[in-house]
């Protein structure tokens, strides 16, 4: 039996965001879910700030230059706020 080993430096490709939510699309595939209320500058932002990102490094984070935002893909898959 074989097993895919879970990528050691998660990368983000691209974001989506819901009305609650914040979701980063991985390079392996996976998304990931957060609550928008668990970063305040993203809950009140617009949608038109939380648009403007920039992923850093080849996707290791993200950041929001208008509401001054950096979140780390791999704090985001432990759960960190």
């Amino acid at each position: 039996m074989s097993t895919s080993a879970v990528e050691v430096c998660p990368l983000a490709q691209a974001l989506e965001f819901t009305e609650d939510d914040l979701i980063v699309l991985l390079v392996d595939g996976r998304k990931v879910a957060v609550p928008l209320v668990w970063f305040p500058r993203l809950a009140k932002a617009t949608r038109e700030q939380l648009e403007n990102y920039e992923l850093l490094g080849d996707g290791e984070g993200i950041h929001w230059p208008e509401i001054d935002e950096d979140l780390c893909v791999a704090g985001l898959l432990r759960g960190a706020r």
